[in-house]
């Protein structure tokens, strides 16, 4: 028997966020979600966190300086709790002693939109 496709009305809302990434040490995709699931459970808490529906969909390597790496990144949350999950990645500054700058480039309906500004 095939499964049935929740019809678009009962389907979570969800939005797509490009963040930008600075970091004093390279880190991969693993890494960059415990970074953001960390922070949203400092600044929110476990039962607030676990409603956003917190997911990366995509993480690139940008570039690569001197002094540090820069990544970007698009993370799936629910639509209810855009501006919890954009202030708690916002509020992250270290990852294992090294210091870090994460920014909300953009906000999107879209995994295609969002990868615009990638």
């Amino acid at each position: 028997m095939k499964l049935k496709v929740l019809p678009p009305t009962l389907r979570k809302n969800n939005r797509y966020l490009t963040v930008d990434i600075k970091i004093a040490s390279q880190i991969d995709k693993d890494e960059l979600v415990s970074i953001i699931w960390d922070a949203c459970i400092r600044f929110k808490g476990e039962c607030e966190t676990s409603n956003f529906n917190l997911w990366v969909m995509k993480f690139y390597e940008i570039d690569r300086c001197d002094d540090y790496y820069h990544y970007k990144a698009i993370v799936r949350c629910q639509r209810d709790f855009v501006s919890e999950v954009r202030s708690s990645i916002a509020l992250a500054t270290r990852h294992n002693g090294k210091s870090l700058a994460m920014s909300t480039i953009a906000l999107s309906g879209t995994i295609k939109a969002s990868q615009k500004y990638i």
